[in-house]
């Protein structure tokens, strides 16, 4: 059994010992560095993936939060609300509608009466 050859010596490990080893020694350091990179880059991106997912249910939530907020508003703005409110504070409704009141711009004087003025 002195050539040994095949899977015998690649059970035995020979070329981690023999003389050329040492290249073999880099490849294998390669390959580790390589597939903790690859475990890394894939740990990080699985963690996006969860943060993503937990952001979306966060704006889901927020969304209606956001249209139960509005409806609410939306109610409170009403006429007949803010009339119901101010009435508890005996203020109520004017029964004589708005008048609209104009205010006209004054006139721009002409050189000459600027001069006499």
């Amino acid at each position: 059994m002195k050539g040994e050859s095949g899977v015998y010596s690649l059970l035995k490990a020979k070329y981690l010992i023999d003389q050329g080893s040492m290249k073999n020694w880099r490849f294998i350091v390669f390959l580790i560095l390589v597939c903790i990179l690859m475990i890394a880059n894939t740990h990080n991106y699985e963690q996006k993936i969860y943060r993503i997912s937990d952001l979306k249910s966060e704006i889901k939530e927020l969304r209606s939060t956001f249209v139960d907020r509005r409806s609410e508003l939306m109610g409170l703005k009403m006429e007949s609300t803010v009339a119901g409110k101010m009435e508890e504070r005996e203020i109520f409704p004017s029964t004589v509608p708005p008048k609209k009141i104009e205010v006209a711009a004054p006139k721009e004087k002409t050189m000459w009466q600027k001069i006499w003025d």
